[in-house]
């Protein structure tokens, strides 16, 4: 299902997109369209990411350490 909206764009601007479509054999429309899609697509991916982080974050690895450094300073940069 498809839904109409207005927008209001500047003359000089729509001039130019309208010419950008035809030579990419496409309608303004559907060029906004796929730009709508693809910042929709890019906005739920980061989002994804973003919460997978956070979470990932919350329960961080174990390094078998316990929580104590079992090395000095001095013997990590040791050359």
């Amino acid at each position: 299902m498809t839904k109409n909206i207005t927008l209001r764009v500047d003359a000089a601007l729509v001039r130019e997109a309208k010419i950008i479509a035809a030579k990419r054999g496409t309608s303004l429309s559907a060029m906004a369209a796929e730009w709508l899609a693809s910042l929709t697509r890019r906005e739920t991916e980061y989002d994804k990411a973003m919460k997978q982080d956070l979470a990932f974050l919350d329960k961080p690895r174990k390094l078998g350490t316990y929580g104590k450094a079992t090395w000095t300073r001095d013997e990590l940069h040791e050359r």
